[in-house]
């Protein structure tokens, strides 16, 4: 009777509000990054942290190890610190870019929800270890629809969010010159061709009238520059490696871009390309990122099929001779469909149909 009781009152608990009570332990898969602030993914668990509560963990161990430690022991360095952690846990939420079946999430007892970064590839993940989880979450449809083929029927489409608040529209009047803010860098030297950081250079290098603005997170910087000396570029090419007021960048270009070369590279909504159409930019996407469909469905932007200098020349060209009307369509949606706490209620409906299936 007593235990029944117990499980009626935190029944009621969800109901009139459970947040502010929550206890969820997030854990990151990648090491902590140089600039915190500047991470799409770790800004996304500060939200949910400052909504919800919670504490973090880096499952990573290469900063501590002077090896390079493979993924799947991930998170065993921490198994002690872990299970002390699971006494007040109620749900576990790791986020990670691919359906990677780390480990030591077998021997987690509380609730896990696995959010995917990145976009689903083609690739079938293990179903019977993700079947396991309370809850699966990916940002876009075309993910979805992939998961739910496999068989996941606890796959869920969480639309990812920012702060629009701070973003206003600063329009821009496009001139003699095109500006284009590149959001996404790269963690290693071949994400600069995946990225489509070579080819946005080499485009830049063929036509006077092309400016770019890097934002850099303190990752192969001096690289960056080395680059854009050797092709001469100074005066076309800005390379921000430091702390901005993304707001203020955005009042001095056209539009935002984000390249790849396949779907896992980048965020299937890149925070870069919500930050622009938050502020009333336009922007140019890969077709291979998941955003490409909401772009070509609102008419906010412009669609690359690959990612060359021409494809790239030829989208920035198709931009400026619209740029009124997908000026317009930007200011239109970026307040309206990329809210943080659009985000928080999609969170908010997992955890809560978790912690009720719980009680």
């Amino acid at each position: 009777m007593a235990r029944a009781l117990r499980r009626a009152e935190r029944a009621r608990v969800v109901r009139r509000g459970w947040h502010d009570q929550m206890n969820i332990l997030y854990h990151l898969t990648v090491p902590p990054p140089a600039m915190p602030e500047c991470d799409a993914v770790v800004q996304e668990i500060g939200a949910l942290r400052g909504h919800f509560g919670g504490r973090l963990v880096y499952l990573n161990p290469n900063r501590a190890f002077p090896l390079c430690l493979p993924r799947v022991v991930f998170g065993l360095h921490k198994l002690r610190q872990l299970r002390a952690l699971e006494s007040d846990t109620q749900i576990h939420h790791l986020f990670n870019p691919d359906p990677f079946p780390f480990p030591v999430l077998r021997v987690l007892r509380r609730p896990i929800v696995y959010s995917l970064t990145g976009g689903v590839r083609d690739r079938r993940p293990s179903v019977a270890f993700f079947a396991s989880f309370a809850a699966v979450t990916v940002a876009d449809g075309r993910s979805l629809k992939r998961l739910r083929a496999w068989g996941l029927d606890n796959a869920v489409l969480v639309r990812p969010g920012i702060d629009t608040t701070r973003f206003t529209c600063s329009p821009l009047p496009l001139r003699s010159e095109i500006r284009l803010m590149v959001g996404s860098a790269p963690w290693t030297k071949r994400q600069f061709r995946s990225k489509g950081i070579e080819a946005l250079l080499a485009a830049a290098r063929q036509v006077d009238h092309l400016r770019l603005v890097f934002l850099w997170r303190g990752v192969l910087a001096e690289e960056m520059e080395r680059r854009v000396r050797r092709l001469g570029l100074e005066g076309r090419v800005k390379v921000l490696n430091r702390r901005v007021d993304v707001n203020e960048v955005l009042a001095g270009v056209h539009a935002g871009v984000a390249l790849a070369t396949g779907p896992a590279i980048i965020r299937p909504y890149p925070h870069s390309l919500m930050e622009s159409l938050a502020a009333g930019k336009p922007v140019i996407v890969s077709r291979c990122i998941p955003m490409a469909d909401y772009v070509e469905q609102t008419g906010c932007g412009k669609v690359v099929d690959r990612v060359t200098p021409t494809d790239i020349l030829t989208a920035i060209e198709a931009l400026a001779g619209e740029y009124e009307e997908l000026q317009r369509v930007a200011r239109q949606v970026g307040q309206r469909d990329f809210s943080q706490q659009g985000m928080i209620a999609s969170y908010r409906k997992v955890y809560e149909r978790i912690l009720e299936s719980t009680a």
